[in-house]
Parts: structure tokens; C-alpha cells; sequence
């Protein structure tokens, strides 16, 4: 039975996570995602309103938002990590977009090594317009190098090893989680358009062996200086097919 579910009135679906985020949305028939990246991170409550006023800008409603890239100041602890969830789905709980225990916005949130925000902020975040329909598009959501639902932090892939094969250890499981949930959308390698990873380890050797010979090197990769959002996690991925990037400058 698929995890999709339909979000008619935001013109996607989405694949089932869980409370905090889904895995993945993909645009319906006549709709196209497009993605702007602000041209600075803004605290939570001033970034849901500018992603309301951008919405509204272009005649669609709030639930057509269906992915956001989060920025935050260190890791969070497992509990800390559950609290900042709470606050944060409230808000798309009052827009009208949590389904039943299932939010349907896909999501990344990292924190940066270097010159993190003060608090949790919006970085970017994806929406749907209508459009011709062309290829697919869709947001593939972050996932670092554990599986979610099993035993924190005993089930962390290489839990604590980030030698060179530790390292190339979780991305391999994060490199099948993101194609596992490519084939769940529909989607594959070929119809993505960016591909970003956020560690502050060595990337090269897992860039050489396991992301360039799965994406290739049409849409490239965007190396985040960052941690993933919760302590002992060391490397996090995203990919995304969208039709349009826009840059949001104030």
C-alpha cells in the first residue's frame, strides 16, 4: 500500500513521516515545486510570516508550502530535538496542514559549524504553482545516519566512527535512504536537480565513490558546513527535482 498521501488543496502529496516531517512531497499533475532560499535565515516566527506573504504574493495559500530548510544553533539533544518539533508543528498545525499524527512538509534542519543563527531559523522552503506539467518534481526530505523509529542512539550507523570507512558507513545508509525514497516518489536519480550534503568531515572520498557515480554530475552538489540536528549524527543529505530556485532578498 503506498505512504502517499494527497494534499489536494496544496496540489501535492506526501510521503509519510511522522510528526515532525514527512520523507517527501511530489507535485501533482499541473503543479510544479519551486524553491526560494532567503538571503538571510530568519527566526521561526518572521520566516512562517515572509513564507506567508511570498505565498500570498503569488495568489496561492499557505497550504501550498510543502518543504523548509531549517537552520539551528548546535545540535539538539533527543528531547531537545522532540520539544523544538512540538513548537514548530503548532504553527502548520493552526495553517491547516497537519494531517491526523502526519505533517506533510518535508524538511531539513542543520546546524551550522560556523556563524550559526542565535535560534532555530528558516533557510529556505519549497512550495507549489500551477504549471504545464513538464518532469516531475518533488523534495526528497534531510535524513542523517540513523533509522528512524529504531533505538536512539544505539542504532546510529557507525555510531561514533568518523574514520574514512565510518564515514563512507553512514552515507551509504543515507544514500539508500534518499533513493529509497526517490523510488517511493517516483522519481529518480536522473530527475534530480540539486543535491546537498551537510557534514563538517571530509567529503571527498564519499563524493568520489558514492554520490557522483549515483547523481552524476549534472545538478552537482552543495556542500553545507554543518552538523546534522541531533548530537552523535555526523552526516545528512537532501536532494530535490524543482522547477524553479528563486533567491528572496529583503
Amino acid at each position: 500500500m503506498s505512504k502517499l498521501v494527497a494534499v489536494p488543496e496544496g496540489g501535492y502529496d506526501f510521503l509519510k513521516g511522522g510528526f515532525a516531517y514527512s520523507q517527501g512531497v511530489r507535485a501533482h499533475q499541473g503543479f510544479a515545486i519551486e524553491r526560494a532560499c532567503l538571503g538571510r535565515p530568519l527566526p521561526l516566527r518572521e520566516g512562517f510570516a515572509a513564507i506567508s506573504a511570498h505565498l500570498a504574493s503569488l495568489g496561492r495559500p499557505r497550504s501550498a508550502l510543502c518543504a523548509a530548510e531549517l537552520r539551528c544553533p548546535e545540535p539538539f539533544s533527543m528531547s531537545g530535538f522532540v520539544r523544538f518539533n512540538e513548537g514548530y508543528v503548532a504553527v502548520l498545525r493552526q495553517w491547516g496542514l497537519v494531517r491526523e499524527a502526519f505533517n506533510p512538509v518535508a524538511r531539513s534542519n542543520v546546524a551550522p559549524e560556523i556563524y550559526p543563527p542565535e535560534e532555530p531559523s528558516f533557510y529556505a522552503f519549497c512550495y507549489t504553482v500551477p504549471a504545464p506539467s513538464t518532469a516531475p518534481t518533488f523534495v526528497v526530505a534531510g535524513s542523517g545516519e540513523w533509522p528512524g523509529g529504531g533505538r536512539f542512539p544505539e542504532d546510529i550507523v557507525a555510531r561514533g566512527d568518523v574514520s574514512a570507512a565510518g564515514l563512507q558507513a553512514k552515507a551509504g545508509w543515507v544514500l539508500e535512504a534518499m533513493e529509497k525514497r526517490l523510488s517511493e516518489l517516483a522519481a529518480s536519480w536522473q530527475h534530480v536537480t540539486a543535491v546537498q550534503a551537510y557534514t563538517v568531515h571530509d567529503l571527498y572520498g564519499i563524493l568520489r565513490d558514492q554520490i557522483v557515480p549515483r547523481a552524476g554530475n549534472g545538478g552537482g552538489l552543495t556542500w553545507h558546513f554543518c552538523r546534522p540536528p541531533i548530537e552523535e549524527l555526523e552526516f545528512e543529505m537532501d536532494v530535490r527535482g524543482v522547477a524553479v530556485e528563486r533567491m528572496l532578498r529583503a
